[in-house]
C-alpha cells in the first residue's frame, strides 16, 4: 500500500508594510505649508484686507526668524473694527500685536491625524500651527483633517 502525502505549497510570502509606512496618518502629510502669515507691526486694517482677498478666517503671526508670536484671526479684527468705534478711535491707530492671541496653542507635525481630530473637538479651533525647532513650519486646519479622512476611508483606523 502506497500513502501519498499531500504538501501544502503557498509560495514565498511578500513582506508587508508596516500600516504606519505605507499609509499616511500624521499631521504633517496634510498640514499646509504654504501659509499667509501676518507680521505683530502689521496693521489690523491690512489683516483684514489679506483675510478677505485670501479667503481665510485667520493666520499665524510671525516675526522677522519665522517665530510663532500669535494668532489673528476674523473675531480679533471685528473685535478692533467695534472698540474703534464705540471709542471713536480711528483704527489704523492699532496693530496686530496689540490684537493677536499671543498664548497659542501649537500641535505635533508627528501626532495622528485623529488625534488631532480630538484635539480639535476639545480646545473649539479652527486652526493649529506646527512648530519645529521654534519657526513655525505649518498649519492645520480641521478642513485638512477632514480632507485626510477622506483619503483614509476605508483603511483600518487604528
Amino acid at each position: 500500500m502506497f500513502i501519498m502525502g499531500i504538501k501544502s505549497f503557498q509560495g514565498a510570502r511578500k513582506q508587508q508594510q508596516k500600516e504606519s509606512e505605507s499609509i499616511p496618518f500624521k499631521v504633517r502629510d496634510y498640514m499646509t505649508t504654504n501659509l499667509i502669515t501676518f507680521k505683530p507691526e502689521q496693521s489690523v486694517e491690512e489683516v483684514i484686507d489679506g483675510l478677505i482677498k485670501n479667503k481665510i478666517s485667520g493666520g499665524p503671526v510671525v516675526n522677522e526668524n519665522n517665530e510663532l508670536v500669535g494668532i489673528i484671526s476674523e473675531g480679533d479684527c471685528l473685535k478692533q473694527i467695534s472698540d474703534s468705534r464705540y471709542y471713536n478711535m480711528p483704527m489704523a491707530q492699532d496693530n496686530v500685536e496689540n490684537r493677536m492671541i499671543k498664548n497659542v496653542e501649537t500641535i505635533d507635525g508627528n501626532m495622528n491625524v485623529f488625534d488631532a481630530a480630538n484635539k480639535f473637538l476639545e480646545s473649539k479651533r479652527r486652526r493649529f500651527p506646527i512648530v519645529e525647532n521654534g519657526k513655525l513650519i505649518g498649519q492645520i486646519s480641521q478642513k485638512d483633517i477632514l480632507i485626510a479622512a477622506l483619503k483614509l476611508k476605508g483603511q483600518n483606523w487604528k
